[in-house]
């Protein structure tokens, strides 16, 4: 087990490298021009340095490689797949932040990198569910992988449209995975829940309105996968891990879920850019962006309470969770 001290040193350093990284990157997009113009879909009122989150991906598989590398607990193979799967979906991110790639593109590369990190290291094949208990997958576990990874990458894309919000979800769910290693005894899962968190915190400061730099597809993308991954992967130790990841992101899901749903349902295109999140209806009703980001970082403490208590409770607090998380998604609707 890691000691405790090398664990606060561990993300004192990370959140350290990605404030400095975060304030270099904004003054190199400054000098080159790499900035989010405001069109009528913005909450931003001037242009904006954007690829903040090129320090988020690069600090992440650092660790990745140093710990998964020189840990024989975690295959080679596995650490591997994970990078060249985050890698792919960096640069199709950074290349549409840098210019422009047509969505069918990104989604295609997306689900690339996704089966590169499935075939590389596994996918969902037995899960735990509230209600249902043990259910065997089968094959229909490569499905359900894949639209899981692909889905909360672009989830967290959505959600990347007021400043600190999808910063704020990301320093949450990485205490939330941080506290389930705790609970569980890994060390892994402790480390590169630490790491997300205190890069996405480092990158947090620079973030939170008013944003002086946005994290741009590169950051939020990898977040998403990245969370969508560990979610996966901790499954093959404990079944019921798989909720509990939904659970950490869960404000996430359910706010691109309904939009999504809501704008299928009124045909509308889902991929055109809109302002319809419910965090976007928030601002509108009269919300500042401190006040939005801010209740959005709360909602995730609640689901990190869920997620504890199913990791660990009986099949009636199972039953307690799974109601209680959609009178959650209720209330936030």
């Amino acid at each position: 087990m890691t000691d405790d001290v090398t664990l606060l040193l561990l993300f004192s350093a990370a959140t350290t490298a990605s404030w400095l990284a975060v304030g270099l990157i904004r003054r190199v997009a400054l000098t080159c021009n790499v900035v989010d113009v405001p069109n009528e879909r913005s909450s931003h009122t001037i242009p904006i340095p954007s690829c903040g989150g090129l320090a988020l991906v690069g600090i992440n598989l650092v660790a990745w490689l140093l710990y998964g590398l020189g840990d024989s607990a975690m295959p080679q193979r596995h650490v591997l797949a994970f990078v060249g799967g985050s890698l792919i979906l960096a640069g199709v991110s950074l290349a549409d932040d840098l210019g422009h790639v047509p969505y069918p593109i990104r989604l295609g590369i997306q689900a690339l990198a996704a089966i590169v990190f499935m075939f590389g290291f596994t996918y969902w094949q037995v899960l735990t569910v509230p209600l249902l208990g043990t259910v065997s997958l089968g094959k229909a576990g490569i499905v359900l992988s894949l639209l899981w990874i692909v889905g909360l990458t672009n989830a967290f894309n959505f959600m990347d449209g007021i400043d600190g919000l999808a910063a704020g979800q990301a320093v949450a769910a990485g205490f939330g995975w941080f506290v389930l290693g705790a609970i569980m005894g890994h060390s892994h899962l402790m480390i590169l829940g630490v790491v997300l968190a205190a890069t996405s915190l480092g990158f947090l400061k620079h973030n939170w309105h008013p944003a002086t730099i946005f994290m741009g597809d590169v950051g939020s993308t990898f977040l998403g996968y990245s969370f969508a991954a560990l979610a996966i992967f901790e499954t093959q130790t404990d079944r019921r891990v798989a909720v509990a990841g939904v659970l950490l992101v869960w404000p996430i899901i359910f706010d691109a879920s309904f939009t999504v749903l809501r704008r299928v349902l009124r045909r509308e295109t889902i991929f055109a850019g809109h302002r319809t999140f419910l965090f976007h209806r928030l601002v509108a009703a009269g919300w500042t962006h401190r006040e939005a980001a801010s209740f959005y970082f709360v909602l995730p403490i609640l689901g990190a309470l869920l997620a504890f208590t199913w990791a660990r409770g009986s099949p009636v607090l199972h039953a307690s969770v799974g109601l209680f998380t959609l009178a959650a998604c209720g209330a936030l609707w």
